[in-house]
C-alpha cells in the first residue's frame, strides 16, 4: 500500500488515530531525509493540537526505539534495571542508585544523557572525576555489567537517532510540549537500553518540566503504558521539584554530594528519593519481596560502607583516579562567594529552577549543545524551605571561576523567598505502577 504523508498530516490533522504503519512509515521516513522538515513541521503541529492515544504514543516510541542501535542485555544473568529522571535541579540519584543497588546484587546497566539547560547531565558530572571515561564499547558495557554489576556510560550516537532529529525539530517549532511527544521520546531510549525494569522518577514543580501534578500524572501514567505496552516491568513515582534537591549543585559537587551519602552523611530528601526507587526496583529484580524491607536494607547499604565501595569499584572500571576521591573537596573551584540573609524569618520557597539558572550562569550548565561545562563550578545551598534565617546568615556558597557572578547572586537572592510561616514540602506525592 503507498503512504503519503501529506495524507497521515491531513488524518492527524483532523483528529484521527494513527496505525502502526503510518507512524513507522512517518519515522523510518523521517530519519532517512525522504520526508522534508516541513512536512514534519506540520505533523509535529497537528499532534500538538489533537494529541495521540497511548497506542499511537507507543507505537512512536517503538519506531524511534527502531531507528538505531537496541542493545540486547539478554547475556547478563538477572534482571537489569534502570531508572530515568524528567530532569531536576540537584539530582544526583542516579551516582548514588546505581552503586547502591549493585552493591546489592542487582544489575544496574545505565546510558545516561548530558545536561542541557538548568539541568545537569550524569555523563557531566561523572566527567568532574578526573579520567573516569564514559564512552565504552557495547560490548565492555555489558561485560563490566557482569563483572562487577553496574556501568554507566553515555549514550551511543546510534541510540535512537529518530529522537534527536525530531527534538531539534520540535525545539524550533515550539512543539516540545507535547505530552505523548515527550514520554514516547524518553521511553525510546529507555527502550532501547534493554533493561527488564524501569522505574521513571516524574519530577513536578516549577523546578521541573512538569509545573503540575496533573500533566506530571498524565505524562507518568503514559510512560508506564508505554513501558508495558512494549512488555518491561514498569514504576513512575512523582517526586517534588519546588526546591533542588540535596545542597549542591554543579557538576564536581554533585559527585561530592553523593559521595556523602553513599557514606551514610547524605540530605535527608536526597536519601528519601533514591530509598523509594531503589526499592522499587530490589522488588523487580527478585532481591526483595516486601518494601519496607527493601528499604531498610538500602539504607543499611548506605550506612556500613557497601554502597560506596561499589561505587569505588565503578569509578575504577571506568578508569577513573580513585585518589582524586580521597578529597573531594579537591575537586571544586578553590574561588568562593558567600550569599547572606538579608533579613530575619523562615524560608517559604526556593525557586529551583533560577537556582539551576544561576549554576548555570556559572558555567555548570549548557544553554547550547555547544557550550563547554566548568566542571568545578556551581553552588552550596546551605539551607531548605523551612529552615529559620537571621540576617547576615549564610544562605549559600558560590564556587565560581570569573564568569556569572552577579548574575548568579541575584538570581538567588531572589529564588529564596524569606517570611514569617514555616511551610513543610511533600516530597514523594504519587506512585504510579
Amino acid at each position: 500500500m503507498n503512504m503519503h504523508m501529506i495524507d497521515i498530516i491531513a488524518k492527524k490533522r483532523d483528529g484521527n488515530a494513527l496505525t502502526q504503519q503510518e507512524i513507522d512509515f512517518v519515522i523510518k521516513n523521517y530519519t532517512q531525509g525522504l520526508i522534508p522538515d516541513y512536512q514534519m513541521s506540520a505533523f509535529l503541529m497537528a499532534v500538538y493540537f489533537n494529541q495521540m492515544n497511548d497506542e499511537e504514543s507507543t507505537y512512536l516510541a517503538l519506531a524511534m526505539r527502531d531507528s538505531g542501535d537496541v542493545i540486547d542485555l539478554s547475556s547478563i544473568e538477572g534482571v537489569k534495571v534502570d531508572k530515568h529522571s524528567t530532569g531536576g535541579v540537584g539530582d544526583k540519584v542516579t551516582l548514588i542508585l546505581g552503586p547502591l543497588l549493585a552493591s546489592l546484587g542487582v544489575k544496574f546497566a545505565k546510558m545516561s544523557g548530558r545536561g542541557l539547560g538548568h539541568t545537569g547531565g550524569t555523563i557531566d558530572k561523572l566527567e568532574s572525576i578526573p579520567g573516569y571515561k564514559v564512552e565504552l564499547p557495547v560490548k565492555k558495557f555489558i561485560k563490566q555489567v557482569q563483572d562487577i554489576g553496574i556501568a554507566i556510560v553515555g549514550q551511543s550516537g546510534d541510540v535512537a537517532p529518530a529522537d534527536k532529529k525530531l527534538y531539534a525539530l520540535r525545539d524550533v517549532t515550539a512543539t516540545v510540549d507535547v505530552i505523548p511527544l515527550i514520554a514516547s521520546s524518553i521511553m525510546s531510549k529507555k527502550l532501547a537500553s534493554g533493561a527488564d525494569a524501569i522505574v521513571l522518577d516524574v519530577k513536578v514543580g516549577h523546578g521541573a518540566f512538569m509545573k503540575t501534578e496533573e500533566d506530571a500524572i498524565k505524562l507518568a501514567e503514559l510512560m508506564v503504558s508505554i513501558g508495558r505496552l512494549a512488555g518491561k516491568q514498569m514504576t513512575a513515582i512523582l517526586t517534588g521539584m519546588d526546591e533542588p534537591l540535596g545542597h549542591k549543585i554543579g557538576n564536581a559537587l554533585e559527585v561530592y554530594e553523593a559521595i556523602e551519602t553513599l557514606n551514610g552523611q547524605g540530605p535527608k530528601d536526597l536519601v528519601a528519593v533514591t530509598v523509594e526507587i531503589g526499592a522499587h526496583l530490589l522488588l523487580d529484580a527478585g532481591i526483595e519481596s516486601d518494601f519496607e524491607t527493601a528499604k531498610i536494607r538500602l539504607h543499611e547499604a548506605l550506612q556500613n560502607g557497601t554502597a560506596y565501595q561499589k561505587f569505588l569499584d565503578l569509578v575504577e572500571a571506568q578508569g577513573g583516579n580513585l585518589n582524586a576521591l580521597d578529597d573531594p573537596s579537591k575537586l571544586l573551584s578553590k574561588k568562593t562567594v558567600s550569599i547572606l540573609a538579608e533579613k530575619e524569618g523562615y524560608i517559604t520557597d526556593i525557586n529551583a529552577l533560577d537556582i539551576g539558572k544561576a549554576a548555570m550562569r556559572l558555567g555548570a550548565g549548557r544553554e547550547t549543545k555547544e557550550d563547554l561545562v566548568l566542571l568545578d563550578v556551581g553552588l552550596d545551598l546551605h539551607l531548605k524551605i523551612g529552615s529559620y534565617v537571621k540576617k547576615g546568615d549564610k544562605l549559600a556558597t558560590l564556587y565560581v571561576r570569573d564568569k556569572g557572578i552577579e548574575e548568579a547572586k541575584k538570581l538567588i537572592l531572589s529564588a529564596i523567598q524569606i517570611g514569617n510561616e514555616q511551610k513543610h514540602l511533600e516530597l514523594i506525592r504519587k506512585t504510579i505502577k
